[in-house]
This record gives structure tokens, sequence and C-alpha cells, in this order.
């Protein structure tokens, strides 16, 4: 059992509801109010984390929601911080604490007239690398969160010192207009494949390519592959968004489902993809994401993919994804540089 309290000694609340996305029922996250504040207990789920807000409710009618005040315990995400608990047996990924040097870092813009804007590269090398070294590269989208938030070239890093990952540089791309960039949009995908790829390649050397993403950015890479199959030799594909009528009807209001779904039906008609490459996906056990990521995972192994799913205790978020990089993308750039 997991307990929370909120001390409301004054009765300046009118109610309390715990916000999350463990798929709780609605009608078990409002608190009871005791003699000095409110109460909620729930039965624990089967996550090593939990990250949550408190929804507060006024007499006026108004509500907010908060940090936990009681829970000292933060996380920052992609829709800012959220208090957090880490249960008996959670463990951080060990390289967070191992050597690790910052890298050179180069950034550039490589405009693209047909998203009229242009896409931000940050390429990271290991310390020491000159441009003229051929060095496997991996492609992120969301490339600086997956930075600021999962520490991702804390790990390359991590790994390339302690020799546990092979020699290789990453480019963080910048998302620009997320949802509509990342939605299985060709304009987006040709943009990728036909203008980013080269610009990066035209500045630094590389032999293999891994492309990666989460969520949307996840989907936006197996389309980029889909539509360019040899613009990447293997995928880490994250809590993908793979949307599929069968599972996420609830994300209907979205202004782009439909053409997820188009595309996401070609994949599972054998329409796409056509040129086998290795394909890791991690999605967290109980996400809403992961009906459909078994399903993918299955449509790619029947179109010959070696392709695996990784089921991690935990859910839709950056701390979820990067506890998965270590065994999942490390076995994943050892397979491909050995």
């Amino acid at each position: 059992m997991v307990t929370f309290r909120l001390a409301d000694p004054e009765h300046r609340l009118a109610g309390v509801r715990l916000v999350q996305d463990l798929r709780i029922p609605g009608d078990r996250l409002g608190f009871r109010r005791g003699d000095d504040g409110w109460e909620l207990v729930i039965d624990r789920i089967p996550v090593n984390r939990m990250e949550y807000l408190l929804e507060l409710r006024h007499h006026d009618g108004g509500t907010e929601s908060v940090l936990d005040p009681g829970n000292p315990r933060q996380v920052a995400g992609a829709f800012g911080p959220k208090s957090v608990l880490e249960f008996p047996g959670y463990t951080p990924p060990r390289w967070l604490g191992m050597p690790a040097e910052p890298g050179n870092v180069t950034e550039f813009d490589v405009p693209v007239r047909t998203l009229d804007a242009a896409v931000r590269v940050r390429v990271w090398s290991p310390e020491g690398t000159a441009h003229d070294e051929r060095l496997p590269l991996l492609v992120a989208h969301d490339g600086p969160e997956y930075d600021t938030l999962a520490s991702l070239t804390r790990y390359l890093s991590a790994g390339v010192a302690g020799r546990w990952l092979p020699r290789l540089r990453a480019a963080l791309l910048s998302p620009g207009s997320r949802d509509r960039w990342y939605s299985a949009n060709m304009a987006y995908t040709r943009a990728l494949c036909t203008s980013v790829l080269p610009a990066i390649t035209g500045r630094v050397a590389t032999s293999a390519r891994v492309g990666m993403g989460a969520s949307l950015g996840a989907l936006a890479m197996l389309h980029a592959h889909c539509r360019y199959p040899d613009a990447f030799d293997a995928l880490f594909l994250q809590s993908g968004s793979f949307f599929w009528p069968g599972f996420d009807s609830h994300e209907r209001s979205f202004p782009y489902y439909r053409r997820i779904v188009r595309f996401v039906t070609e994949v599972h008609d054998g329409r796409r993809p056509p040129r086998p490459v290795p394909a890791v996906l991690t999605c967290g056990m109980i996400e809403e994401n992961v009906q459909n990521n078994r399903l993918m995972v299955k449509t790619l192994r029947g179109r010959g993919y070696p392709a695996t799913l990784r089921e991690v205790p935990d859910m839709h978020n950056y701390t979820a994804w990067r506890d998965a990089f270590d065994p999942y993308l490390t076995d994943l750039l050892r397979w491909l540089c050995r």
C-alpha cells in the first residue's frame, strides 16, 4: 500500500486529488478529509517509480496542481517538475556515478524551406575526436530534451570512457514544431533524410547510423526509416506513439491522429517498411502505448526484422527512457559496432 498525506489544519481546502498517469481509476484518486488534513491510500502499482502531482480544490471552486509539499524528491519532465516516489528495489543507472567528460559539441542550423523553419542540430563527440574520424552516429529526436532530462550524452561519455560502449557521435535534433513535424509528416521526414543528415555527414565522418526517439519522436524515426530505408542501420524507439484505432481511440482529438493511423496501418498491412534493420523498442509495462508497441514489434518481426520489445517497470517519462539505455541501447550499439 502507498499512503499520501497533506496537512490542512485550518481547512483551507475543499478537496485534494492525486494526479498521475498510472491508469488508476478516477474514483480512487480523491483524498479523504481527516482532523488535521487529507489522506489517500492506494494499492502499490507494479512500477518501480511513481511521478505525480496533487490537485488542490479551493472553496471558491478553483483548482491548482502542485508538487507534494511533504515529499522533497522531485524530477524534471517535459511538462515541468513532478514529485516522485522511488519504491524499494529501484536503483538509478550505475553509469550516472561513473566518470564522464563533457565531450566536444558543435551546433548549427539546417534551414529547410519546405518547413519554413530551421532544424537545430547539436553534434556531440568524445573528447579529442577529429572531424574526419569515421564513427557511428546516433541521431536523436528531441535530442536536447533527451540530454537535459535523461542525461543522454553523459551516458554516452561514461560508456565510451569505460569502454563498454564503442566510440561514437550523437546528433541531437531540436523538435521545432514537434506535434506537426513528428506525426508521420512527409515534409519533415524528407527534410530529415535529404537535408539534415547530409548536413551532419558533411561536417563529421560517420559509419553506421542509429535512429532514436521517444513517443512521437519514435514514430517519426520509424516513418523516416520506412520512407528512406537507407537512412538508418538500426532503430531505438521508446514508448512509440504508434496509434492504432483498436487501442488508441482516446487520441482522436490529437490534430494529426488520422495521419498517424494511416501510416501505422501501412506498416501493419505490409506496405512498409521495406528494409529490415535491428529495432529495439522499450515501453512502460502499463503505459497507454504498450499495446500498440506490442503490436508493432509483432509486425516488424513478421516482416523479418530482428526486433525486440523491452517492457520496463515505469511509465511514459524521461527517467523511464533514461533507465532503459543500459542495457538495451548499450546492447544495440555493441551489436551494431561489433
